[in-house]
């Protein structure tokens, strides 16, 4: 039986948001787009108007003004787009548990096994998302992640579209080369260059000349081109009751740099140890995952000498594994840190020097959430978070967001 995989992407995001907050923008060309003044003066989302203007993400905010005039330019607001980010994922979660979030708008649904079908779900829930949430989305159906994400991005906005067995060679193979998920424009001018121009020419391709060209990830390119991805769909949260504690993050933009990379392993390790410290427990192995924009996966694991649950311990062990893993590409989108081989209270023989060293880390700890707890979330921050423009979730009021000032 043929898997049914759902990509479902929220129209224009950021942009539809703000219009629905605010009628009045519906009508005139609209960007979400950074604060010129703190150096982020770019264009995050647009609107329907914009987009056909010519505006693109990324574009400046010079560059979007010359396109269209009367261009409306508004601040972001992550933590109302992440509310509505929350509750379509709720929604999704109706129809499968198996979601797995690819940045704040996009979504693969595995609904394989569902007394409905692919398209009958997807419509089904583009009707509800605009019934309660009041925004549209492009929902592709395929039997397998690669292609689905290609399906929601044919017909936009509001629509679906069906890639099967049957038809994926008439409605894929024609495409344009660049049309495939994964293949960045440098990579396209590569296969261009021989004369692999669309995604039917890549599924043909000799296999000798695309590693000579591309390496591995060519013939890995060739199999999604066959519609041969065999890539699960995960589930976004994952019970390890006893067994571990994670958090993971999928970044607004992709991450190439370890400046960028450490920033994000602190805060998340800031995250994991607040729960365990409420929960009274240490760790002696630290374990992280990284996945790049491409959807490959590395993964590492170490084993301290010691237990811990303080959050500089943890970030340094996983930034060291990060270190061994990955040098910079390709662009990393996705990051997860885990504790794990877990001891409760005060198990695990340690030194008297050791316990000493460890009393000293719980208290820096605990010291910096109570100022938190006491005068909010971004009264204490690691000088490394602040300015980051890639770090943007809602958690819940105890929680503090360093990139909220």
């Amino acid at each position: 039986m043929d898997r049914v995989i759902l990509h479902c992407d929220l129209n224009n995001f950021y942009a539809s948001v703000e219009c629905l907050l605010n009628p009045a923008l519906r009508d005139v060309p609209l960007i979400v787009a950074g604060n010129p003044e703190n150096r982020h003066g770019v264009v995050l989302a647009k609107n329907e108007i914009a987009k056909k203007a010519g505006v693109k993400t990324g574009d400046t905010i010079w560059e979007a003004q010359q396109k269209i005039r009367g261009l409306v330019s508004v601040a972001p607001r992550f933590d109302t787009y992440m509310d509505f980010s929350k509750k379509a994922k709720e929604i999704y979660t109706r129809y499968t548990p198996l979601v797995e979030p690819f940045g704040a708008d996009e979504c693969w649904l595995d609904c394989t096994g569902c007394k409905q079908g692919g398209k009958e779900i997807a419509d089904e829930i583009r009707t509800v998302l605009k019934k309660e949430l009041g925004l549209t989305a492009s929902a592709g159906v395929s039997f397998n992640k690669i292609f689905a994400k290609l399906g929601s991005d044919l017909k936009k906005p509001d629509a679906t579209t069906v890639i099967s067995t049957e038809n994926f060679k008439r409605v894929v193979w024609p495409l344009p080369v660049r049309e495939l998920f994964s293949v960045g424009k440098k990579t396209a001018e590569k296969l261009i260059k021989f004369n692999i121009a669309t995604i039917g020419a890549l599924a043909a391709a000799d296999d000798t000349v695309l590693k000579q060209t591309l390496g591995i990830n060519g013939l890995r390119l060739k199999k999604y081109a066959q519609g041969l991805d065999d890539d699960p769909v995960r589930e976004a949260v994952v019970s390890h009751v006893n067994k571990s504690y994670g958090q993971g993050m999928t970044a607004t933009r992709d991450i190439v740099d370890f400046a960028d990379l450490s920033a994000l392993i602190y805060y998340l390790a800031d995250r994991v140890a607040a729960r365990m410290r409420n929960d009274n427990v240490r760790g002696f192995g630290v374990a992280v995952d990284l996945r790049s924009f491409e959807l490959k996966h590395v993964s590492k694991q170490s084993v301290l000498k010691l237990p811990t649950r303080a959050s500089g311990d943890i970030a340094d062990a996983a930034i060291k594994l990060s270190k061994s893993i990955w040098n910079g590409a390709p662009p990393l989108r996705t990051v997860t840190i885990s504790v794990y081989d877990l001891v409760r209270g005060q198990e695990g023989q340690i030194s008297m020097f050791d316990e000493q060293s460890r009393k000293n880390h719980d208290r820096l700890d605990l010291a910096v959430e109570k100022i938190r707890r006491k005068y909010g979330a971004g009264a204490i921050i690691r000088a490394d978070l602040i300015e980051r423009d890639f770090i943007y979730d809602k958690t819940d009021a105890e929680d503090f967001l360093p990139f909220q000032r």
